[in-house]
């Protein structure tokens, strides 16, 4: 599950920390001042929200969920360019990393990001 709330002291809230954990959800956080936790789904709300929903109304949950799916697994995961993955799509990226480990054996190489 994921939960973007409004303001980050939602996060911190004694109230919403005790209904999670009355949920059995575990809440993933760092300390305060820790701006890097959340960057890359930062990112990708942002992305979504440029990409996708901003000039569309959903008629129903089920349309919006569906239209989320959509853009995750049909374009954003598999084909769209991530700078943090030298502007390569994760399609790209994996298939040069399979590559340089079928030639090398290590999954190593300076010229790819891992």
């Amino acid at each position: 599950m994921l939960r973007r709330p409004v303001e980050s002291t939602q996060y911190t809230s004694e109230h919403f920390q005790a209904l999670l954990k009355e949920q059995g959800v575990t809440c993933s956080m760092n300390r305060a001042g820790e701006v890097w936790d959340n960057s890359a789904m930062e990112s990708f709300f942002s992305s979504l929200k440029t990409e996708r929903t901003s000039r569309k109304v959903y008629r129903t949950r089920e349309q919006a969920r569906s239209d989320v799916f959509d853009y995750r697994e049909c374009f954003y995961n598999p084909t769209r360019r991530h700078s943090t993955l030298g502007y390569v799509s994760p399609r790209g990226f994996e298939a040069a990393r399979n590559a340089q480990v079928g030639v090398y054996g290590t999954g190593t190489s300076p010229d790819l990001p891992f």
